[in-house]
C-alpha cells in the first residue's frame, strides 16, 4: 500500500515543527564511507573498512504565499511563507539540533502494526539559503542542508568507599541518555520537592544542592521554607535525569 510523502521539521522534542508544506522534488541523501587503503608488502593492495560518515540530507522547495493546488497541508495549517523562515533561522541560531521525519510511500504490515516512515534522525542545519521570488506574490524559495547528528554524553564515574578492600572502589554508570531537549536553566518546585530532591532531578546528585542553593542566595534557614512554586535557577549542565 502507498501513502501519501510528508516530510516534518521539529525542534526541542516537538515543541516546536511543521510539515513543508510542498513536497520537495527530491530529496537527497548522501552516507560516505572514511575507508583507508594501505600497500603491505606480499599482499598489495588492501582496504581498511572504517565507521561510515554522518548522513547528509539536502533539498530545496518553496514555502508558498498561498494554498495552490500542490500544497500538502490543509489551508488552515499552511501558515506565511516567512513564517517558516524565521522558525529555521530561529532553530539554526539555538546551536541545537533539529529532528527530520519521513513519512509515507511504500509501507507493509509488520507484527500488527503498519510501517511508513522512511526516516526519522536527528540532524543539524548546516545550510539554509532563502529569497522571496520577484515573479510570484510573496513564495519563498529556499534550499536546505542537514547532517546527521549524533548525541553523546559523559560517562558518570561514582567513588565508593570499601573498607573491606581498604580503600576506594570505582564504579562507572551509564551515561545519560541524551534527546532533543533545551537544557534547562530554571525548574519550578512542586508538593514535596526540598533543594536535595531538586539537585539529584536536575544535577543528577543530591549533593549538589549547594550548587543551587549559592546561585538561588538561598540561606541555610530558609532551606526547610521553600515554597510551592518557587523557581530556582539552575547551573550549566542541567538535564532531566
Amino acid at each position: 500500500m502507498k501513502v501519501p510523502y510528508g516530510i516534518y521539521l521539529g525542534w526541542n522534542n516537538a515543541e516546536s515543527w511543521f510539515r513543508l508544506p510542498v513536497n520537495p522534488e527530491s530529496l537527497e541523501i548522501k552516507q560516505g564511507g572514511e575507508g583507508q587503503t594501505y600497500n603491505i608488502v606480499g599482499l598489495g593492495e588492501i582496504n581498511a573498512i572504517q565507521t561510515p560518515k554522518l548522513r547528509e540530507i539536502s533539498f530545496s522547495g518553496i514555502f508558498p504565499a498561498a494554498a495552490y493546488p500542490f500544497v500538502q497541508v490543509r489551508e488552515e495549517e499552511l501558515r506565511p511563507s516567512l513564517w517558516y523562515v524565521d522558525r529555521l533561522t530561529e532553530w539554526m541560531r539555538s546551536k541545537r539540533p533539529i529532528r527530520i521525519v519521513v513519512t509515507g510511500g511504500q509501507t507493509e504490515l509488520i507484527d500488527g502494526a503498519l510501517t511508513g516512515i522512511q526516516l526519522n534522525s536527528p540532524v543539524s542545519i548546516e545550510r539554509f539559503d532563502w529569497k522571496e521570488t520577484a515573479a510570484s506574490s510573496g513564495d519563498v524559495e529556499y534550499e536546505l542542508s542537514l547532517k546527521q547528528y549524533e548525541f553523546y554524553a559523559a560517562k558518570k564515574v561514582n567513588i565508593v568507599l570499601d573498607p573491606q578492600q581498604g580503600g576506594t572502589v570505582v564504579e562507572e554508570a551509564e551515561p545519560t541518555r541524551a534527546n532533543d531537549r533545551v537544557p534547562p536553566d530554571s525548574y519550578t518546585m512542586v508538593q514535596g520537592d526540598s533543594l536535595w530532591a531538586v539537585a539529584a532531578k536536575m544535577l543528577g546528585s543530591g549533593a549538589r544542592y549547594r550548587e543551587i542553593q549559592e546561585l538561588n542566595g538561598i540561606s541555610d534557614a530558609e532551606l526547610r521554607k521553600l515554597q510551592i512554586g518557587r523557581e530556582l535557577k539552575l547551573p550549566e549542565g542541567a538535564s532531566y535525569v
